[in-house]
């Protein structure tokens, strides 16, 4: 990790290196606007007259409504960094930023419903065994995609899904 790696200042008191020129740019216009605010009132003062009271007017609400869109957009980065920090979305090399509740909580569900098609196909043995050799073969050669298919899952096998006809 480098010195203007943003993940290794996230735990210390530093800046990331990114967000220090936003707020600089950020205090640099409110800066400006203060001035342009300022210079609009003196003249105002000096000449006495409706339109340059009608430009400090004018220059004020453009000065409370940068001021409200540069502290309305600092608080909300100081919350979505904190939620991110919170929440550890900065893991791992590799690790996706919603990190792995939500994709274990995904593949979890499709081995549930691939040992659900096991179940099913095992009845359909169980049934037809004796009978109907056809509906027999076809279940067992579901419950072996379905089987590869899950065990693919669960190791992270580069092998594609095995495919074929799933009877239920």
């Amino acid at each position: 990790m480098g010195k203007n790696d943003p993940m290794q200042s996230l735990g210390s008191n530093e800046r990331p290196a990114g967000r220090g020129m936003s707020m600089r740019m950020g205090s640099a216009g409110m800066a400006v606007m203060l001035v342009v605010f300022l210079v609009a009132v003196v003249f105002a003062a000096n000449q006495n007259d409706v339109i340059g009271w009608l430009v400090v007017i004018i220059s004020l609400g453009w000065l409370l409504i940068f001021g409200f869109v540069v502290f309305s957009l600092r608080s909300a980065a100081r919350k979505a960094a904190a939620r991110l920090q919170g929440h550890g979305a900065f893991g791992a090399p590799g690790q996706s930023p919603a990190g792995p509740p939500a994709a274990d909580r995904a593949r979890d569900l499709k081995l549930d419903h691939s040992f659900k098609i096991v179940q099913v196909q095992v009845g359909v043995v169980r049934d037809y065994l004796g009978k109907d050799e056809g509906m027999v073969e076809r279940a067992l050669e579901t419950i072996e995609i379905t089987s590869h298919n899950a065990r693919s899952m669960m190791k992270g096998s580069s092998e594609g899904p095995v495919e074929g006809t799933v009877v239920e």
